[in-house]
């Protein structure tokens, strides 16, 4: 039997609105009313939102033709102990920002070695600008959007030297705006690992200890889903 010591709840998604920064060309987040208390006795609507809007997981499907789709992970995979690294500092001076391995093994001296089987949650302050869709996107004036992410290295280390289960960020992307090859996402996906994006109130979270349940949507063939992402406190 496998327990979970809990003193607080804390909820790392964001609420969905018509209003949420989306990346150009993403469907818009809509709402429609299709029965009224007035008319119908009761309250229904139907909604509309891209499979990678709001806080959300990503499945190898959204990067590999013949990939597995978010309704692929088994329910076990889906709660999982995670680790909080600090990066505000270095990503409020350079939005581009990378985690590098000397960020992980700098935080591996605090906190001790990351275990097997994490999430690797990467808190850059990002969070604090999801209010302004134009300032968390951070588009400059040819279009291109500047925010904090995983380098590549840092994500391959974490992969094959601690063998985590995944990787979460408070930006639109565990890979920085900055990488076209997504290789952050390609790399963790390929091993059919965890991948949440838009997270918040990770200011909340200690450094070690916390335990992940990730509540998706079991979309057929879905390329991910927006997720309901509860962090329990020790």
């Amino acid at each position: 039997m496998r327990t979970i010591a809990y003193r607080r709840v804390i909820d790392l998604s964001h609420r969905i609105q018509p209003e949420i920064p989306l990346w150009q060309g993403d469907p818009a987040v809509e709402f429609e009313a299709v029965a009224e208390i007035a008319s119908e006795g009761y309250y229904l609507r139907r909604f509309s939102i891209g499979e990678h809007s709001g806080t959300h997981m990503n499945a190898p499907r959204s990067f590999f033709a013949d990939g597995m789709g978010i309704d692929g992970y088994a329910a076990e995979s889906l709660v999982v102990p995670a680790v909080v690294i600090d990066g505000r500092s270095p990503a409020t001076a350079n939005p581009d920002y990378c985690l590098t391995i000397a960020d992980i093994l700098n935080w591996e001296t605090q906190h001790g070695k990351i275990p097997a089987g994490s999430v690797v949650l990467f808190y850059t302050g990002w969070q604090e600008k999801w209010s302004d869709p134009n300032l968390f996107m951070n588009w400059d004036a040819d279009g291109n959007a500047h925010f904090p992410g995983f380098s590549a290295a840092a994500t391959q280390f974490l992969l094959t030297d601690r063998a985590i289960a995944g990787v979460g960020i408070d930006t639109h992307g565990v890979d920085p705006a900055s990488d076209p090859t997504f290789a952050t996402n390609r790399a963790v996906l390929a091993q059919a690992g965890i991948v949440l994006e838009n997270l918040t109130n990770l200011d909340q979270l200690p450094p070690v200890g916390t335990t992940l349940a990730i509540g998706l949507l079991r979309l057929q063939g879905g390329s991910g889903s927006p997720v309901s992402v509860l962090a329990f406190i020790p």
